[in-house]
């Protein structure tokens, strides 16, 4: 635990140098993925047991209750407009290693490209008009083991990405994630590092003469091929199993989501460090029916009047689990409104595969 303390402390003194990157790279992957922690308020770092936890923290893939898993999500943002699909495969190796792999997919598409709306006589042409998506990809591999330590267990995934805009612009990226797992008795901690050494973003332009020209009579400036930098995040959860009946438990999780790129409009924030907590609770029937709730991501916001007003994001869910084989879950984020992100409706699967040993 102690080694563990260190080189967390470490690596928060490291972030420090890099203060000054630019923010919100690879965003695409801090959205969450799963209705189970989406319903949750996105705070499931420490909790993580089933094949999920590839994305949320790799150690807690040594949890899945069955020799394989599959999961499958879909949800929609901006009422419709953005698609943002998962799927995911995990298996036990033995009975201390665990594999996975997942790929997500962000995307828009049919966005109309008006760069050659006129012809060369400067007259509107409708048919000029054609269509392009714009779209990010992740491809993770996983890889979990649990260590000699009772209770603790430790992963790691590495990340594949690849973003497109039309026939424009694409752009390859590479990094790694590293989780730590630790549970004892009804209690669970959590230390996730999200792109650990800085994940990397090669933009290259396919900018035309045509294009080039467009650009300079808009007074637009012309792309040129760039690296983007993904600066390191930090993710502490902590949580608890609480059993209220011989039926039902509830399960209680508390998240600090750390960067280190300059302040944002989290919470708690200093010009080196930003900090958004998350909490989120669940309740279970017979490990059969679950409801659930969380709240995260606030903000401080400026009206006309120049008063400012926190706003937060409240998330609900309910899933089902049938036969210890399928488990349904569905969460709605951002009930009433009460922050200026738009809700959602998001649908996921698990399938257990195999024979399956009861959590």
């Amino acid at each position: 635990m102690k080694k563990l303390l260190l080189i967390i402390g470490l690596t928060i003194t490291g972030f420090s140098l890099f203060s000054q990157i630019p923010k919100y790279s690879n965003e695409f992957l801090a959205i969450g993925v799963g209705a189970q922690a989406l319903g949750m308020g996105n705070a499931y770092v420490a909790l993580t047991d089933d094949v999920t936890a590839g994305y949320w923290n790799p150690a807690g893939l040594t949890q899945i209750s069955s020799p394989y898993q599959i999961g499958l999500m879909h949800s929609e943002y901006f009422a419709g407009i953005a698609k943002y699909d998962y799927l995911s495969f995990a298996m036990k190796l033995d009975t201390l290693s665990t594999a996975g792999i997942s790929l997500i997919r962000f995307g828009i598409d049919d966005i109309p490209n008006t760069l050659n709306l006129y012809d060369s006589d400067g007259n509107i042409d409708y048919d000029r008009i054609t269509k392009f998506s714009a779209a990010d990809y992740a491809l993770l591999f996983h890889y979990a083991r649990r260590m000699k330590v009772p209770g603790l267990s430790i992963g790691g995934n590495v990340k594949i990405i690849y973003r497109q805009i039309g026939k424009f612009a694409n752009a390859y990226g590479f990094g790694f994630d590293f989780g730590v797992q630790y549970r004892v008795k009804k209690w669970y901690f959590a230390d996730m590092l999200r792109d650990v050494t800085s994940t990397f973003n090669a933009w290259t332009f396919d900018v035309t003469d045509d294009m080039k020209e467009i650009y300079e009579a808009t007074g637009n400036e012309i792309p040129v091929n760039s690296l983007e930098i993904t600066m390191p995040r930090l993710i502490l959860g902590g949580a608890r199993e609480f059993r209220i009946s011989n039926s039902i438990s509830s399960r209680l999780e508390l998240d600090l989501d750390m960067t280190f790129d300059g302040k944002r409009n989290t919470l708690l924030k200093t010009n080196f460090i930003s900090m958004d907590p998350r909490l989120g609770l669940e309740f279970d029937y017979k490990k059969i029916v679950f409801i659930r709730g969380g709240i995260g991501n606030f903000q401080q916001e400026v009206d006309f009047g120049n008063t400012k007003s926190t706003t937060f994001q409240p998330n609900f869910g309910i899933g089902i689990r049938i036969k210890k084989l399928v488990t349904i879950d569905y969460a709605l984020t951002d009930i009433g409104n009460t922050s200026i992100a738009l809700y959602s409706n998001i649908f996921s699967i698990r399938v257990d595969l195999g024979n399956k040993s009861q959590r």
